[in-house]
């Protein structure tokens, strides 16, 4: 097995099971609910299934085209490559961002949107439905974060 294979089998691991859950549970509401159809699961967690024009957590939803959100998806895909490919600490993290980011563009390539589903609230005031890619985008970048503060504290 190539040494480059070996080094890169847990990122290419966690890229794929990031994206294929997040599809795969994307997959699950598409064909189980009705859009805006709501599931209680929890007196503080439902499952629903929402149309996401926006980016994560439904920011900017309506005033970008997706065609730009592709687009802009696919250059951030393209930076946190190069970037993490020069420092061996960032490769985990990024691959929980990249295979979220990459679920997402499917979703809007598919879709024309992302598919949201994830709903907590307290009462009546909800947190902006999100999916498994929401997550991993979200728990990579806090990684990333974390990371790349640490290293500057250490220096």
């Amino acid at each position: 097995m190539p040494e480059s294979f070996k080094k890169y089998r847990l990122v290419a691991f966690l890229f794929l099971f990031t994206l294929l859950s997040d599809q795969l549970s994307k997959l699950l509401i598409v064909e189980n609910l009705r859009l805006g159809e709501l599931v209680n699961i929890f007196p503080f967690f439902n499952i629903v299934h929402v149309q996401n024009r926006g980016v994560t957590f439904g920011l900017l939803s309506g005033t970008l085209q997706p065609v730009i959100l592709i687009a802009l998806s696919l250059v951030v895909v393209w930076f946190l490559i190069s970037y993490a490919r020069k420092n061996e600490n960032y490769r985990l993290p990024t691959s929980l961002v990249i295979g979220g980011a990459v679920g997402n563009v499917i979703d809007r390539i598919v879709y024309g949107s992302v598919v949201d589903f994830l709903d907590f609230h307290l009462g009546r005031y909800h947190w902006p439905a999100f999916n498994v890619a929401d997550s991993a985008i979200v728990i990579g970048v806090f990684v990333l974060l974390f990371i790349s503060y640490s290293e500057g504290k250490n220096e």
